[in-house]
């Protein structure tokens, strides 16, 4: 668990070393998703990097960690930690630089485990994604497509505890040889100095990004840096054209896939908003057997349609659909946990009766020259602030309080702004009602307990929810309302981080909120 960092590199490359598998664990998870995260791959050693921040969210569960877990801290001195806690720094200079033996590793196949990356899946705690040697292997080739060499320098600002970063960023430097300039956090207004100052040639983006540089004031020397390709996903229609003429970036390589996922697609063609293209070439050419297959879908089930024989049914050009991958023979699991984990990730009898597909949870469109865009999520996870957030575990986290009866979490869109911010619609116990001092409590909470993207923007308070026949919560029409004050008759609230309060959203002050907060 650490920052942006060479040493981030190197231990984890020492791992590898031994013959063991590392876990990537997100710094800024507290409290119950920490510890899950701590424990579900079944780790049994922690390395914290440098930072007083890292050590204090560690001692705050610390007492809550098994007894033969065991805690490395860099940057301190071993007389100032606990017991368990150990001082990492203190360790490696009490060690001598002998040479790890081969037979640490002879055990280690393409199927064996290269790291664990959670990811919130469909629901739920974060889950540990499996990268296995193999598909790391593969995944150190991915910048081929834009002829990648040795010579190259990318640049990479997003967290090294996402895949976007790792398998995409720093396998594929490693692959070819190249040079990786590492910050420690994201910074719109240092980005593009950086990019000179080092001489980066190819930079790693997801959407969110794009847009904070966007919002940057122009500069006259916006365009001039050595960048000759853009590679990453999530950059959306409406300011690609924008990103790529004012920063000058010549070529932009759109992909999409996901951590634990099958399969890859990518616009190599400089379409805008494409994420690839699904050609009837290459379907036919693969038979089916490989690569991905775009099915038709009920929004209403979320479950595929299904011909007389039980057969999925695949879109036509013009269409929407779920964006499914075919599953390789030797891909056994996705995640490290249990099988009924795995079992939701998996769309059975989808063209013939026994085969297995991935399932994204993605819906994409297909339009008539065969480029695929993606749609939307389906589920319960939506993406915010370049993070995935579990609906599940924020619903967990706001239903402790003792004045909250229920509450069903969403996403919805804001224009001007990527992926969706969170939502609570919010059923209150009988007596009660959202005054000053509650909402105060209630920002103290989700602050106290969720990390900063995972924390809903607003509120809604509803008399009851509308249920179906098996007590799921219908999600459709409050997504659909949103945050609507004209068509919403319930209270809505929204976060005011200044006053560490929820405030009332009314049409009076709405647009002044999401243009200064938003």
């Amino acid at each position: 668990m650490a920052y942006n960092s060479p040493e981030f590199l190197w231990t984890f490359l020492g791992v590898l070393k031994l013959g063991l598998a590392g876990t990537f664990i997100n710094y800024h998870l507290k409290e119950e998703p920490l510890i899950h995260s701590l424990t579900a791959s079944r780790s049994r050693h922690l390395i914290v990097g440098r930072g007083a921040e890292l050590v204090d969210t560690i001692l705050g569960v610390y007492d809550k960690l098994p007894e033969d877990f065991t805690v490395f801290v860099s940057g301190t001195t071993r007389k100032s930690l606990p017991d368990r806690i150990m001082s990492f720094d203190f360790l490696m200079t009490r060690s001598l630089p002998v040479p790890v033996c081969k037979v640490a590793r002879e055990k280690v196949t393409l199927l064996s485990p290269l790291c664990y990356i959670y990811t919130s899946g469909t629901t739920g705690l974060p889950k540990p994604a499996i990268i296995s040697q193999g598909k790391g292997i593969r995944q150190t080739h991915g910048y081929r497509a834009i002829d990648f060499s040795h010579q190259d320098v990318t640049y990479v600002v997003t967290p090294l505890y996402h895949s976007a970063a790792t398998c995409v960023g720093v396998f594929n430097t490693i692959g070819e040889g190249a040079t990786i300039v590492l910050r420690r956090k994201f910074s719109a207004s240092h980005y593009w100095e950086d990019v000179r100052k080092y001489k980066v040639t190819v930079i790693q983006y997801i959407g969110e990004l794009c847009r904070y540089l966007l919002r940057v004031p122009k500069h006259p020397l916006d365009g001039v840096h050595s960048i000759r390709a853009a590679f990453g996903n999530g950059l959306r229609s409406d300011i690609w054209d924008e990103f790529k003429t004012r920063f000058r970036i010549p070529q932009i390589y759109e992909f999409f896939g996901a951590t634990e996922g099958t399969a890859l697609l990518m616009n190599c063609c400089n379409k805008v908003g494409a994420i690839g293209r699904w050609s009837p070439i290459i379907r036919w050419v693969n038979g089916g057997k490989s690569g991905f297959h775009i099915v038709k879908f009920d929004p209403v089930t979320e479950q595929p349609i299904r011909d007389k024989e039980g057969k999925c049914i695949p879109i036509q050009p013009g269409e929407s659909g779920l964006l499914l991958a075919v599953k390789p023979p030797n891909t056994v699991t996705f995640y490290l946990g249990p099988k009924a984990m795995n079992e939701k990730k998996l769309m059975k009898n989808v063209l013939q009766l026994g085969d297995e597909f991935f399932n994204f949870g993605d819906l994409v469109y297909l339009d008539h020259d065969y480029y695929v865009y993606f749609r939307d999520r389906i589920g319960d996870t939506f993406r915010w602030k370049g993070e995935n957030v579990s609906t599940t575990e924020v619903a967990n986290v706001m239903t402790q309080l003792n004045f909250i009866h229920d509450v069903n979490v969403y996403g919805v869109s804001i224009s001007g702004s990527d992926g969706r911010a969170g939502m609570a619609a919010v059923q209150l116990e009988e007596g009660y009602e959202l005054t000053s001092s509650i909402l105060s409590e209630l920002y103290s909470h989700v602050v106290g307990h969720l990390p900063h993207y995972a924390r809903p923007v607003f509120i809604r308070v509803v008399q009851e929810f509308t249920t179906t026949q098996t007590m799921k919560h219908q999600k459709l029409r409050l997504v659909e309302e949103g945050f609507d004050v004209e068509a919403v008759r319930d209270p809505l609230f929204v976060i005011n981080n200044q006053s560490k309060t929820y405030e009332a959203l009314t049409a009076s002050n709405i647009g002044t909120i999401l243009t200064a907060r938003l």
